[in-house]
């Protein structure tokens, strides 16, 4: 409840407003570099442009030239934390097995991320209005600053739930899409009229 609280401004409508912005600008970017004809897999595609939209968005951060990287490390991380679950999981975990070690290296990529936005974010020392800046800024019930672990799973969490659902949504709406070229017809038709071209 706390937490929630103190993201809740990065969350308002003048916020959403720019996030909008951003959105669009990495969406158009996208779709410019697709030519008619061409075969893709959207899949990857949406998983990209929604990481680099969740970066910039809740983080501020740049984060298209480590996209493939990051995906891989989420994906990695989403389908074999699941083990660390399981009964004797910290017994097992010290075993040098291939599932565990690419378990650990996610982790570790994804751990030295995050603790690098955070510092240069620190560096700067300016607030951007982003969900980083406010848990930077934050302070605890006693009135202490979050801890470095604390910011880094709190943007860590937005970072995953941003980005990996978001693409799932978007590509199975590119799928269904396909399937009903009625409904297709009419979000361009929207699309044109609404967004204005």
């Amino acid at each position: 409840q706390h937490q929630r609280h103190l993201m809740q401004p990065a969350f308002h409508r003048q916020r959403l407003t720019q996030y909008a912005t951003v959105m669009t600008t990495y969406s158009a970017r996208l779709s410019q570099s697709w030519q008619d004809g061409d075969r893709l897999d959207i899949a990857p595609a949406m998983m990209r442009v929604t990481l680099a939209i969740a970066a910039k968005t809740l983080l501020d951060a740049d984060v298209e030239d480590e996209a493939t990287d990051i995906s891989r490390a989420i994906t990695t991380l989403l389908r074999l934390s699941p083990r660390l679950n399981l009964p004797f999981a910290p017994l097992l975990r010290k075993l040098p097995l291939p599932g565990h070690i690419k378990l650990r290296r996610a982790q570790h990529y994804l751990d030295t991320l995050i603790y690098r936005l955070i510092d240069e974010r620190r560096a700067t020392g300016g607030d951007t209005g982003d969900v980083l800046s406010m848990l930077l800024q934050a302070q605890t019930d006693d009135g202490r600053p979050m801890s470095p672990r604390q910011i880094h799973d709190e943007a860590l969490t937005l970072l995953l739930a941003g980005h990996q659902t978001t693409a799932l949504a978007l590509s199975w709406s590119w799928y269904l899409l396909a399937q009903h070229p009625d409904v297709d017809a009419t979000m361009h038709e929207e699309l044109l009229t609404v967004l204005g071209g």
